[in-house]
């Protein structure tokens, strides 16, 4: 199915209400909080990348290695800053290296980043990431345990030195409950927060659908998709 192309009136009313939002959940926790917007482009079209970037949107996601390359590549006139935020396979990491993400978010265990380690070096290059979370403890989702959380970030800051921990992300719970999606963020804010000596600036929650929850657990930085490519 093609991907539907969004007339700039309807992107515009899109982004202006999300930003609204944002605002509007940040400065109640802080009028000097800072939340960060990365628009989830795997649904829509290359079109709609572009209004967006007209409109003042820079930062995007993709959740495929290969499709985050087939758009930077379509793109590449544009100065955007793309995150990789799906799950990273081994057998795509020298590819995902070659599209020099701003940051990958979905680094989600030792194991993962002693593999991506070893090929960084080998093409003597770095990359920004973060620690993924599996604050929801789902067994459809990855990252590292809550528990194991604290540690794990610090054998990685340690031990691979190609690797540029910048701070931690999550996928909210999967449930209609608001109460067990905000006790999943707030675990993951708690674990930000003793990672702050450690040099880790971003916590990375919240999307479409409890983004305001995630910043009033003290987000700082959200991922956006459905929200922003509504034709209504």
């Amino acid at each position: 199915m093609a991907e539907k192309i969004l007339s700039r009136e309807t992107l515009a009313r899109n982004l202006d209400a999300v930003i609204q939002r944002i605002e509007a959940a940040r400065i109640k926790v802080d009028e000097h909080h800072i939340v960060k917007m990365v628009v989830v482009s795997k649904y829509t079209a290359v079109e709609n990348i572009a209004t967006l970037y007209d409109l003042g949107q820079r930062a995007f996601g993709e959740n495929q290695v290969q499709q985050l390359a087939e758009r930077m590549e379509a793109l590449e006139d544009l100065p955007l800053e793309w995150h990789m935020i799906g799950r990273l396979q081994k057998n795509k990491i020298n590819k995902l290296i070659d599209c020099d993400p701003f940051l990958l978010q979905s680094l989600d265990s030792l194991e993962l980043a002693e593999a991506l380690d070893k090929r960084l070096e080998a093409k003597g290059k770095t990359m920004e990431c973060l620690l993924q979370i599996n604050s929801a403890r789902e067994a459809t989702k990855a990252g590292v345990d809550p528990e194991a959380a604290v540690a794990t970030y610090r054998e990685i800051a340690e031990r691979f030195p190609r690797i540029d921990l910048r701070g931690v992300m999550t996928i909210g719970a999967h449930t209609e409950d608001r109460e067990i999606v905000r006790r999943s963020f707030e675990t993951t804010r708690r674990i930000f927060d003793e990672l702050r000596s450690d040099g880790a600036e971003i916590c990375s929650m919240g999307m479409s659908g409890d983004f305001e929850l995630a910043i009033e657990c003290g987000s700082t930085m959200v991922r956006i998709g459905s929200a922003l490519f509504r034709d209504a």
